[in-house]
């Protein structure tokens, strides 16, 4: 049965808000710690999606192996790399750009999806999914045309930028390899508990290999991993997952874009931080873009 409209509008409301802290979560989990970096963002990365796969642990008697079809596992196995990579680039990212162009930047998946669809599905792009990307792109080159003069004051605003890109470009891949292993017989909850689970294995080394390990910080620290856990990774993408069931993937692509804006607020009220009147107008371009691409793209 279709769920009420009101039903729908709450948990995706829901779901937003939820991923919106994410990188509000990271930051403090960052200052509590006095650490930043690669290493340190491995460790958040690794624990986030550790912390929701063993919440999840429950739901693997549920997933019924025998009614998936022939490539389901290795597309969800694929997705779970790809979500490992989306984490440790966007994650670290936030080191070292402001919150309002890493959401931003790592919130272009509409157009990459589109672009990915084109070569990997044989989809045709309209001429108006061309012209998002292209006022995408040039929102995008506004934000890094900011960073270079001077509009952001963390270590290494483009290089931030650069890894919140490279985290659009996998987790781009993560929804198309998501969408494969779902039509082939995953449930929402079996999907996300493969994903978590090979996310976490494949990140889970990493900080180990670096010289980095997962005890000695303080407390807070802790605390603010199992809010990521919680909120973001296990009430957000649980809630965008269960809403694509009664929506157009086009309308909760276009919802999540509210993300940047949720995320730079509460930039905002915990740490003061106040994007340039440049990064401002650039990531309001680049959002204007990816809706007019998300609107006009084929959708299956």
């Amino acid at each position: 049965m279709k769920s009420s409209n009101w039903r729908i509008i709450l948990v995706l409301a829901i779901g937003i808000l939820a991923i919106s802290t994410g990188a509000i979560l990271i930051r403090l989990a960052s200052l509590s710690a006095g650490m930043s970096g690669v290493e340190f963002s491995l460790v958040i990365a690794a624990s986030r999606v550790t912390i929701a796969a063993l919440l999840l642990v429950p739901a693997w008697s549920k997933i019924q192996w025998q009614s998936l079809q022939s490539g389901a596992i290795p597309y969800a196995v694929g997705a779970g790399v790809c979500l490992a990579v989306h984490f440790a680039f966007w994650i670290t990212s936030l080191s070292y750009t402001s919150i309002a162009a890493s959401t931003s930047l790592v919130n272009t998946n509409p157009i990459w999806v589109a672009l990915l669809s084109r070569w990997w599905l044989k989809e045709r792009l309209s001429p108006q999914t061309v012209i998002g990307i292209v006022i995408a792109m040039v929102g995008g080159l506004t934000i890094g045309l900011a960073d270079i003069g001077g509009g952001y004051t963390g270590i290494n605003p483009l290089l931030g930028n650069f890894l919140a890109m490279m985290g659009a470009w996998a987790v781009s891949l993560y929804i198309l390899l998501g969408r494969e292993a779902q039509t082939k017989g995953f449930s929402v909850g079996g999907y996300l508990v493969v994903v978590f689970t090979v996310a976490g294995i494949v990140l889970l080394p990493l900080p180990l290999i670096l010289g980095v390990g997962y005890s000695g910080y303080p407390g807070l620290v802790y605390f603010y991993l199992l809010l990521m856990a919680l909120f973001p990774q296990l009430i957000g993408h649980t809630s965008l997952m269960w809403a694509v069931r009664w929506l157009s993937p086009t309308l909760v692509t276009l919802a999540i874009l509210f993300e940047p804006v949720g995320a730079s607020f509460l930039g905002y009220l915990f740490f003061g931080e106040v994007p340039s009147i440049m990064v401002f107008f650039g990531a309001i371009i680049l959002l204007i873009g990816v809706a007019i691409a998300a609107l006009t793209s084929k959708q299956k």
